[in-house]
Protein backbone atom coordinates (compact mmCIF):
# COMPACT_ATOMS: atom_id res chain seq x y z
CA UNK A 1 0.00 0.00 0.00
CA UNK A 2 2.72 2.53 0.27
CA UNK A 3 4.10 1.99 -3.27
CA UNK A 4 1.74 3.94 -4.75
CA UNK A 5 1.77 6.50 -2.14
CA UNK A 6 5.03 7.02 -2.55
CA UNK A 7 4.72 6.91 -6.15
CA UNK A 8 2.00 9.87 -5.88
CA UNK A 9 4.29 11.90 -3.65
CA UNK A 10 7.22 11.47 -6.03
CA UNK A 11 4.97 12.72 -8.82
CA UNK A 12 3.86 15.64 -6.80
CA UNK A 13 7.26 17.32 -6.04
CA UNK A 14 8.28 16.59 -9.62
CA UNK A 15 5.29 18.44 -10.83
CA UNK A 16 5.83 21.15 -8.31
CA UNK A 17 9.74 21.89 -9.28
CA UNK A 18 8.53 22.64 -13.12
CA UNK A 19 6.29 26.02 -11.54
CA UNK A 20 7.22 28.90 -11.15
CA UNK A 21 8.41 30.67 -7.74
CA UNK A 22 5.28 33.08 -8.03
CA UNK A 23 3.09 30.06 -8.22
CA UNK A 24 4.68 28.27 -5.49
CA UNK A 25 4.70 31.27 -3.56
CA UNK A 26 1.28 33.43 -3.69
CA UNK A 27 0.79 34.08 -0.21
CA UNK A 28 3.76 36.15 -0.15
CA UNK A 29 2.52 39.17 -1.91
CA UNK A 30 -0.10 39.64 0.46
CA UNK A 31 1.23 37.91 3.99
CA UNK A 32 -1.49 39.88 6.13
CA UNK A 33 -4.84 39.64 4.02
CA UNK A 34 -6.68 43.07 4.10
CA UNK A 35 -3.79 45.05 5.54
CA UNK A 36 -3.57 48.66 4.71
CA UNK A 37 -0.38 50.21 4.41
CA UNK A 38 1.19 51.53 7.43
CA UNK A 39 0.50 55.51 7.73
CA UNK A 40 3.59 58.80 7.46
CA UNK A 41 3.71 60.42 11.08
CA UNK A 42 4.23 63.70 11.29
CA UNK A 43 5.50 65.69 14.46
CA UNK A 44 5.75 69.56 15.09
CA UNK A 45 8.37 71.51 17.29
CA UNK A 46 8.35 74.13 19.99
CA UNK A 47 9.10 77.40 20.41
CA UNK A 48 12.76 78.22 20.63
CA UNK A 49 12.57 82.21 20.13
CA UNK A 50 11.31 84.94 22.67
CA UNK A 51 11.31 88.23 23.13
CA UNK A 52 14.35 89.30 25.28
CA UNK A 53 12.30 91.72 27.40
CA UNK A 54 10.73 88.44 29.11
CA UNK A 55 11.10 88.17 32.59
CA UNK A 56 13.19 85.89 34.39
CA UNK A 57 10.40 83.49 36.76
CA UNK A 58 10.77 82.68 40.13
CA UNK A 59 8.00 80.35 40.51
CA UNK A 60 6.89 76.78 39.58
CA UNK A 61 4.59 76.31 36.60
CA UNK A 62 2.80 72.84 35.82
CA UNK A 63 0.72 72.17 32.65
CA UNK A 64 -1.91 69.71 32.50
CA UNK A 65 -2.68 68.60 29.14
CA UNK A 66 -5.31 70.35 26.43
CA UNK A 67 -8.92 69.44 26.86
CA UNK A 68 -10.12 68.53 23.44
CA UNK A 69 -13.27 67.18 22.09
CA UNK A 70 -13.38 63.99 20.35
CA UNK A 71 -12.82 64.80 17.02
CA UNK A 72 -9.39 66.91 17.81
CA UNK A 73 -8.44 64.63 21.07
CA UNK A 74 -6.72 61.59 18.15
CA UNK A 75 -3.64 61.16 16.07
CA UNK A 76 -5.29 61.58 13.03
CA UNK A 77 -4.87 65.25 11.17
CA UNK A 78 -8.33 66.65 10.98
CA UNK A 79 -9.62 68.70 8.33
CA UNK A 80 -12.71 70.37 7.66
CA UNK A 81 -14.51 70.78 4.31
CA UNK A 82 -17.37 72.68 5.44
CA UNK A 83 -17.65 74.65 8.68
CA UNK A 84 -19.58 71.64 10.93
CA UNK A 85 -17.63 68.62 8.97
CA UNK A 86 -14.62 66.96 10.65
CA UNK A 87 -12.33 64.31 8.65
CA UNK A 88 -9.28 63.38 8.30
CA UNK A 89 -6.34 62.58 6.14
CA UNK A 90 -5.86 59.55 4.87
CA UNK A 91 -2.63 57.27 5.92
CA UNK A 92 -1.02 60.37 7.86
CA UNK A 93 -0.82 60.68 11.44
CA UNK A 94 0.42 62.84 14.50
CA UNK A 95 2.93 61.21 16.29
CA UNK A 96 0.70 61.36 19.87
CA UNK A 97 -2.75 62.16 20.22
CA UNK A 98 -2.96 65.86 19.49
CA UNK A 99 -3.55 67.20 23.42
CA UNK A 100 -0.53 65.34 24.49
CA UNK A 101 1.48 66.44 21.57
CA UNK A 102 0.74 70.30 22.25
CA UNK A 103 0.93 69.77 25.80
CA UNK A 104 4.60 68.58 25.00
CA UNK A 105 5.50 71.11 23.23
CA UNK A 106 4.14 73.45 25.38
CA UNK A 107 6.36 72.17 27.77
CA UNK A 108 9.69 72.57 25.80
CA UNK A 109 8.71 75.70 24.55
CA UNK A 110 8.67 76.91 27.90
CA UNK A 111 11.88 75.51 28.70
CA UNK A 112 13.35 76.88 25.68
CA UNK A 113 12.21 80.28 26.79
CA UNK A 114 14.82 80.13 29.76
CA UNK A 115 12.64 82.68 31.79
CA UNK A 116 11.17 80.32 34.38
CA UNK A 117 12.68 78.19 37.24
CA UNK A 118 10.69 75.20 37.35
CA UNK A 119 8.13 73.61 34.60
CA UNK A 120 6.81 70.29 34.11
CA UNK A 121 3.69 68.25 33.62
CA UNK A 122 1.16 67.44 36.38
CA UNK A 123 1.42 63.80 36.68
CA UNK A 124 4.99 64.25 37.85
CA UNK A 125 3.40 65.46 41.05
CA UNK A 126 5.32 68.93 41.50
CA UNK A 127 4.69 71.31 43.74
CA UNK A 128 3.46 74.31 42.11
CA UNK A 129 2.80 77.70 42.71
CA UNK A 130 0.58 77.92 39.19
CA UNK A 131 -1.40 75.62 37.13
CA UNK A 132 -2.16 76.28 33.61
CA UNK A 133 -5.50 74.96 32.20
CA UNK A 134 -6.07 75.12 28.82
CA UNK A 135 -8.16 73.56 26.31
CA UNK A 136 -7.26 72.77 22.15
CA UNK A 137 -10.39 74.12 20.43
CA UNK A 138 -9.55 74.48 16.34
CA UNK A 139 -6.57 72.78 15.44
CA UNK A 140 -7.74 71.69 11.53
CA UNK A 141 -7.20 72.22 8.25
CA UNK A 142 -9.90 73.92 6.77
CA UNK A 143 -10.84 73.95 2.42
CA UNK A 144 -14.00 76.01 2.52
CA UNK A 145 -14.23 79.84 1.26
CA UNK A 146 -10.65 79.84 -0.22
CA UNK A 147 -9.82 81.14 -3.12
CA UNK A 148 -8.90 79.54 -6.13
CA UNK A 149 -5.47 77.38 -6.38
CA UNK A 150 -4.68 78.27 -2.71
CA UNK A 151 -3.63 75.69 -0.48
CA UNK A 152 -6.04 75.14 2.54
CA UNK A 153 -6.02 77.01 5.72
CA UNK A 154 -4.99 75.78 9.09
CA UNK A 155 -6.60 76.96 12.41
CA UNK A 156 -5.07 76.09 15.60
CA UNK A 157 -6.57 77.53 18.91
CA UNK A 158 -5.23 77.82 22.23
CA UNK A 159 -7.89 78.84 25.66
CA UNK A 160 -5.94 79.60 28.82
CA UNK A 161 -6.42 79.84 32.58
CA UNK A 162 -3.80 80.41 34.55
CA UNK A 163 -4.70 78.71 38.38
CA UNK A 164 -2.86 79.70 41.59
CA UNK A 165 -2.04 77.60 43.82
CA UNK A 166 -2.67 76.15 46.55
CA UNK A 167 -5.88 78.80 46.43
CA UNK A 168 -6.93 77.13 43.30
CA UNK A 169 -8.35 80.34 41.80
CA UNK A 170 -8.13 81.42 38.26
CA UNK A 171 -6.41 84.53 38.13
CA UNK A 172 -6.22 85.24 34.63
CA UNK A 173 -7.68 83.56 31.15
CA UNK A 174 -6.69 84.68 27.70
CA UNK A 175 -7.57 82.93 24.01
CA UNK A 176 -4.65 82.28 21.67
CA UNK A 177 -5.06 81.75 17.71
CA UNK A 178 -3.13 81.62 14.54
CA UNK A 179 -4.15 81.06 11.39
CA UNK A 180 -1.69 79.97 8.22
CA UNK A 181 -2.23 79.23 4.52
CA UNK A 182 -0.57 76.23 3.52
CA UNK A 183 1.75 76.72 0.66
CA UNK A 184 0.15 73.82 -1.51
CA UNK A 185 -2.72 71.42 -0.72
CA UNK A 186 -0.75 68.32 0.13
CA UNK A 187 0.53 66.87 3.39
CA UNK A 188 3.85 68.33 3.90
CA UNK A 189 3.01 71.80 3.14
CA UNK A 190 -0.17 71.48 5.61
CA UNK A 191 1.99 70.14 8.34
CA UNK A 192 3.81 72.78 7.88
CA UNK A 193 1.47 75.35 8.04
CA UNK A 194 0.33 73.70 11.06
CA UNK A 195 4.11 73.91 12.87
CA UNK A 196 4.20 77.56 11.88
CA UNK A 197 0.66 78.54 13.14
CA UNK A 198 1.14 76.17 16.36
CA UNK A 199 4.72 78.10 16.86
CA UNK A 200 2.61 81.50 16.68
CA UNK A 201 0.49 80.19 19.37
CA UNK A 202 3.09 78.83 21.69
CA UNK A 203 5.22 81.94 21.74
CA UNK A 204 2.08 84.11 22.87
CA UNK A 205 1.30 81.65 25.35
CA UNK A 206 4.81 81.48 26.66
CA UNK A 207 5.19 85.35 27.09
CA UNK A 208 1.20 85.66 28.49
CA UNK A 209 1.54 82.90 31.08
CA UNK A 210 4.93 84.42 32.41
CA UNK A 211 3.84 88.03 32.24
CA UNK A 212 0.82 86.88 34.38
CA UNK A 213 2.60 85.47 36.51
CA UNK A 214 4.72 87.98 37.17
CA UNK A 215 2.02 90.15 38.39
CA UNK A 216 0.16 87.78 40.59
CA UNK A 217 2.74 85.87 41.98
CA UNK A 218 3.78 86.81 45.71
CA UNK A 219 6.60 85.29 47.00
CA UNK A 220 6.64 83.24 50.58
CA UNK A 221 6.55 84.97 53.55
CA UNK A 222 9.97 84.58 55.14
CA UNK A 223 10.48 83.40 59.03
CA UNK A 224 11.49 86.26 61.15
CA UNK A 225 15.11 85.57 62.84
CA UNK A 226 14.54 84.94 66.58
CA UNK A 227 16.08 87.89 68.56
CA UNK A 228 19.45 87.44 69.68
Amino acid sequence: MKEPSDLHRRRLLQFGAGLPLLALLPACTDIVPGQRPAPDFYRLTPKSTFSEGLPYAEWQLVLEPPVANAGLATTRIALSQAPLEVKYYARSSWTDRAPQMVQTLMIESFENSERIVSIGRESLGLRSDFVLKSELREFQAEYYDLEAGTGPRIRVNLSAKLVQMPRRVIVASESFERIELAAADNIQAVVEAFDTALGGVLRDLVAWTILTGEERYTPPEQPEAPES
